[in-house]
């Protein structure tokens, strides 16, 4: 097996074990996860099987209805107090169809969930975002190239050096702009945090 390869099936056991366990202990059955994430019984069967290596748009789904973050659903099973991640460990968790990627680099539980990105995107790739849930911000800087941020249908321009911040509790995405690539890192915020339920669109307490 590849070093890469390596990768995908680790990220796809880590997924595995931790929606397990995350739903083993709230005593949510296939059904109750399905309903609150949006997410078919199928594929969560799928998931904690080790069956499948989820989309990222499927792993934001399961994470919101847990009340975690993405880096949640990545953590080893032991989590040392500090931890340095190797570039090439950062799994890969998007990939548009000429070339880019998207790695999430690092997430932190407490007390928001925050996740820190890195997306590389080539001339004519998009990614569309549906909304997250409620109090959900997201803050991009532009490394290289020209970003088109659209937020509710409504495009802006960010260029190289430049930084946009938006609530991104409803619809939005990315595509490049102009014939170069881009390159931005990405920090998301969700507060206040707690099991998010699609079903109703609302939120519940934190899990202790």
């Amino acid at each position: 097996m590849t070093d890469a390869g390596g990768r995908v099936g680790a990220v796809t056991s880590a997924v595995a074990r931790q929606v397990r366990e995350l739903r083993a202990a709230r005593g949510w059955s296939f059904e109750e996860l399905a309903g609150r994430s949006g997410v078919s019984k199928g594929m969560l069967v799928q998931i904690e099987g080790a069956r499948t290596n989820p989309s990222v748009g499927t792993l934001c789904r399961v994470a919101d209805a847990f009340g975690v973050n993405i880096a949640r659903l990545l953590e080893p099973a032991e989590e040392s107090t500090v931890r340095v991640s190797r570039a090439g460990d950062a799994p890969v968790l998007w990939r548009g169809g000429h070339g880019g990627i998207a790695r999430l680099l690092s997430g932190l539980g407490e007390p928001d969930l925050v996740e820190l990105w890195e997306w590389r995107l080539q001339p004519g790739e998009a990614h569309h975002s549906a909304d997250h849930p409620r109090g959900t911000r997201e803050v991009l800087h532009v490394l290289t190239g020209t970003v088109t941020v659209t937020v509710e249908g409504v495009d802006h321009e960010v260029r190289a050096g430049e930084t946009v911040e938006f609530h991104a509790d409803r619809e939005h995405g990315y595509r490049t702009a102009g014939e170069e690539p881009a390159r931005l890192v990405m920090v998301v915020v969700v507060t206040p945090s707690g099991e998010w339920d699609r079903r109703t669109r609302s939120r519940g307490p934190r899990p202790s």
